[in-house]
């Protein structure tokens, strides 16, 4: 199958289970096709976009002694992670000309994203929560239809919202294990080291495709579109071993330990 086909079939069959379907082998990227962009991806009626606030915000983790409570904070993450899956197929059809190594390696990636969606999904059943029992957000799927080229994902995706998410990983892990749900706290135990490798694909891109005057941090500062800024690649906790396992320079990681929230008020909603 051509990864222009894989991509397509995300984002338009409704069906989570074809969104999730593991990829066949001997993929190829002969005929990667023009450049096409869709609005949003095809979803079942439960799953489609809520408007801003309509969908629950994540639970506190002081909260997570509820099992509901730990439902939702599941149902939230599964869906993150499908739009992380729906951006990634998004971006090989918006960006055909990309180097095919790239579309290739992204494939990768998205089979970790259908993989963390599942185990969102079925950790949510078990605690009595169907995925599309609540309204969904659209904050991740929003933010990539800015993305111009290659670099504008790179910063945004792997550098941002999967650089965050080296830090909330744990952060969840620790606060599921504290309420005793030693199941989910070692999900997110095994998504964190997969986002590991998820930050040092990107940062391997964002150094083969950024101009060879430009350092890694001006790069990514650069690619990033409002509301996204460098404060938002990082949690509550800062995991700089995770960082540097994962390739950024020690100086890349200085400068994202040390970004502060500057500008005018986000108004990004619900984030999850």
């Amino acid at each position: 199958m051509e990864v222009r086909k894989l991509a397509e079939r995300i984002l338009l069959s409704s069906n989570l289970d074809e969104k999730l379907a593991p990829f066949p082998p001997d993929i190829t990227d002969d005929c990667p096709g023009d450049a096409w962009r869709i609005n949003e991806p095809a979803r079942t009626k439960n799953l489609k976009f809520a408007a801003r606030r309509e969908s629950p915000s994540m639970p506190r983790p002081g909260a997570f002694a509820s099992p509901e409570k730990r439902a939702i904070a599941h149902h939230i993450m599964a869906n993150h992670e499908l739009q992380a899956l729906e951006v990634m197929a998004a971006v090989l059809c918006a960006f055909p000309e990309a180097p095919a190594e790239f579309r290739l390696g992204i494939l990768e990636v998205m089979t970790d994203e259908q993989r963390h969606t599942r185990m969102h999904v079925e950790r949510a059943a078990m605690l009595g929560l169907q995925f599309g029992d609540l309204p969904v957000n659209c904050y991740i799927w929003k933010k990539s239809l800015e993305f111009n080229n290659v670099l504008d994902y790179l910063a945004g995706i792997p550098l941002t919202f999967e650089g965050r998410n080296l830090d909330h990983t744990l952060e969840f892990a620790d606060a599921f294990e504290l309420a005793g749900d030693d199941r989910s706290a070692a999900l997110m135990r095994v998504i964190h080291r997969d986002e590991i490798e998820h930050v040092a694909f990107g940062i391997k891109w964002l150094r083969a495709l950024k101009p060879d005057d430009q350092t890694d941090w001006d790069t990514f500062c650069e690619h990033l579109h409002w509301p996204l800024r460098p404060f938002k690649a990082r949690g509550n906790r800062f995991e700089r071993d995770a960082r540097l396992a994962a390739g950024l320079s020690p100086e890349f990681v200085d400068a994202l330990e040390n970004s502060v929230d500057t500008g005018r008020p986000d108004d990004s909603g619900n984030e999850g």
